[in-house]
């Protein structure tokens, strides 16, 4: 596993394992006062919120926001943003698991609240962050869409001004194009 932080890119095993752990006890212990710990009922909004925004203002939690196009024939989109770490090893290490355990499949221990492998969940948030980072190249914008109640969702969309739009939908399988013409592309082949 590696790092997304340029001052971490160059740390492997033990030494980066620490530095993820000391930034993230920084974060918890200094910069955001942390919520108890292992309550069983979940939080009402107005206390993550709180915590949401912090994360948020230091750059540790990435809102996708909404897309909302200007034509829209779809009724009822949910406009509220997705989050991501900004960078998924914070997870990983939160989690407690490497590389060799996320490839294998093996469980966390901790209840994931979507269905899916924590894998899936962390290769959508590096996806994401890679996605930002080339639309932010090309002057494109980068959203997410769902409607209410979950029926339809597409990962990430792809705007840019000019109205082009490219609609990302994140897995972890191979390349091919579907009968319908999509592409569905590795995102090791993504680039500006």
């Amino acid at each position: 596993m590696v790092s997304g932080f340029p001052g971490l890119r160059s740390f492997e095993g033990r030494a980066l394992r620490a530095q993820l752990d000391g930034y993230i006890r920084r974060v918890v212990d200094v910069d955001v006062e942390a919520a108890t710990p292992g309550e069983a009922d979940k939080p009402a909004r107005s206390t993550t919120t709180p915590y949401r925004d912090a994360l948020e203002r230091l750059w540790i939690v990435d809102p996708v926001p909404a897309w909302a196009p200007t034509r829209n024939p779809i009724s009822r989109l949910i406009r509220s943003p997705k989050h991501h770490l900004a960078d998924p090893a914070l997870a990983a290490r939160l989690l407690r698991v490497g590389a060799d355990a996320l490839i294998a499949g093996r469980s966390t221990g901790y209840a994931i609240p979507r269905d899916g492998s924590s894998l899936g969940h962390l290769f959508e948030s590096l996806v994401a962050l890679s996605v930002r980072v080339y639309a932010q190249a090309s002057e494109a914008a980068v959203g997410h869409m769902q409607t209410a109640g979950g029926a339809h969702e597409v990962d990430l969309i792809v705007e840019r001004d000019d109205h082009r739009v490219v609609a990302i939908e994140v897995k972890l399988s191979q390349a091919y194009r579907r009968r319908d013409g999509i592409a569905v592309v590795p995102a090791a082949l993504l680039g500006p």
